[in-house]
């Protein structure tokens, strides 16, 4: 029997904490972010909640596990410290992906001080840390892109630069006929997921590389929701799917914790997923299967 792949995907954990930010680190687009966070975030966003998930993570026991985006708060300094702390804790480079979201390239800050200390976790298969990655895994290929350059106050807007789409389209047609194809991404390419201030500004070029090529899965972050999307395919609808904040006690409906697991197998046809979700309990603190759903792709 075709042995199964287990895939973990959550998004959104905002696990960094304000409570030390000094003024002088405001005077940007930050102050916008912190005022939000002293408004809301801080209630939404509760770290006993990631650990709960984190828990119960480790006793899925998965064979990978993808985190696309918005480590952090802001992306100031000592937040790219702590989210490399709990990455560590969340399991070794091998096992983890990381793609970058909006809040973490809040603002330009230098490679070596941002997302270079989370270089282990995204970093391709040949040693490159060019967007996108590229990982092998199993009957997996993970191809992560970079859709969160720093955008102008009060916009979340995401894009994805040219030569990046190029190498993408490159990187689909080659591992075509061999691997489960997923492209893990912060921003939802389809236009109906987020609000217009927060879209991804260059879509349609994503998706016309994504309908000629095709793909077996779309992973997402950025909606705090959890969403189930439909791209156009070479030959079958390809499924966009996006998580809730990893760390949202749930005061919107909607996007109450959760993450998804993917059990991949490989068919004559394509691929066979089984996704379970696995949700925040309130009362217990706890994470359960909340039910599941599958999909027939073609990778």
């Amino acid at each position: 029997m075709p042995q199964t792949f287990c895939l973990a995907h959550l998004s959104d954990p905002h696990l960094t904490s304000l409570s030390s930010v000094h003024p002088y680190e405001l005077l940007s687009k930050r102050i916008l972010g912190y005022l939000s966070w002293q408004l809301h975030r801080r209630h939404e966003h509760r770290f006993e909640v990631l650990q709960a998930l984190v828990h119960d993570l480790h006793t899925q026991q998965p064979d990978h596990i993808v985190v696309t985006g918005d480590l952090t708060q802001l992306g100031l300094p000592h937040e790219y410290r702590q989210a490399t702390d709990w990455l560590a804790q969340l399991g070794p480079p091998e096992k983890v992906t990381v793609v970058p979201g909006n809040h973490d390239r809040y603002v330009a800050v230098p490679w070596q001080d941002s997302l270079g200390l989370w270089q282990a976790y995204l970093t391709s298969d040949h040693g490159g840390c060019f967007f996108p990655i590229v990982r092998k895994r199993g009957p997996v290929v993970l191809l992560g892109v970079d859709s969160a350059p720093p955008s102008a106050p009060f916009l979340a807007t995401g894009k994805v630069g040219k030569e990046q789409l190029m190498r993408l389209s490159q990187l689909l047609a080659e591992f075509a006929h061999s691997c489960c194809r997923i492209v893990l991404i912060h921003h939802p390419p389809h236009p109906d997921a987020v609000q217009f201030r927060k879209r991804l500004t260059n879509h349609a070029a994503l998706c016309d590389i994504l309908a000629k090529q095709g793909c077996g899965l779309v992973l997402h972050g950025h909606s705090h929701k959890w969403q189930l999307h439909w791209l156009k395919g070479p030959t079958l609808p390809l499924p966009v799917i996006g998580v809730p904040s990893a760390s949202a006690w749930g005061t919107e409906r909607g996007s109450l914790a959760r993450y998804h697991l993917y059990r991949i197998v490989p068919t004559e046809e394509g691929f066979n997923v089984d996704v379970e979700i696995r949700s925040l309990c309130q009362r217990t603190l706890h994470f359960y299967c909340q039910g599941f759903f599958q999909l027939k792709i073609a990778g």
